[in-house]
């Protein structure tokens, strides 16, 4: 779109990696297009920040439940993290670099998804993922907000616990992680690590 007067856009950059296995040999070529959010202005361009890092106390004593009770314990990574957050705010980004002669164009993309590097991403993905897990009937812990838990009538009990992208699930309930882990991966594209 044409950018709206009064409205400045941030640029962006393609951030090209390469995976390796454990061998040495190369397992994929990755790129990610990455906003650049230092040029974001508080109050305009964003308003709030959080990163949803569980506290160290909460996965001690989450690990120490699972130890003691002999409950099974499943790590998830959630790829491409930030962009299952969608934005509140209007945000305008440049053009990827290699779509247009940059020089000459004058359209800028108008972000509806977060995207890597900006200010508010792991603030939206959180609010999204938070959304989704409390629909399944779990509760927000209140001294560690980036905890999850479900109690059944029965006293069964299952938690996870959210480490920017990561997910430690554990209970007593197996029906329950299982039925919570399928319903992860149709919201997320979620990698299980076992």
């Amino acid at each position: 779109m044409t950018l709206p007067r009064g409205k400045k856009p941030m640029s962006c950059k393609w951030v090209f990696t390469v995976k390796y296995k454990a061998d040495g040999t190369v397992e994929r070529y990755k790129a990610h297009l990455v906003a650049r959010g230092f040029t974001q202005t508080y109050g305009i361009d964003y308003t709030e920040t959080f990163a949803p890092v569980a506290k160290l106390n909460t996965i001690r004593v989450l690990l120490s439940l699972a130890a003691n009770l002999d409950w099974s314990l499943h790590q998830f990574d959630i790829k491409n993290v930030f962009l299952h957050g969608e934005l509140k705010e209007e945000v305008f980004m440049t053009l990827p670099p290699g779509f247009c002669k940059e020089k000459e164009e004058t359209r800028v993309c108008k972000l509806k998804k977060s995207l890597y590097g900006l200010k508010q991403s792991p603030r939206v993905w959180f609010d999204r993922f938070a959304k989704v897990i409390k629909n399944q009937g779990y509760q927000q812990g209140q001294s560690d907000h980036t905890m999850f838990f479900k109690q059944s009538n029965n006293g069964r009990m299952t938690i996870l616990i959210v480490y920017v992208d990561d997910i430690i699930l554990t209970g007593d309930k197996t029906g329950e992680v299982e039925r919570l882990k399928k319903v992860l991966a149709t919201k997320f594209e979620v990698k299980d690590l076992g």
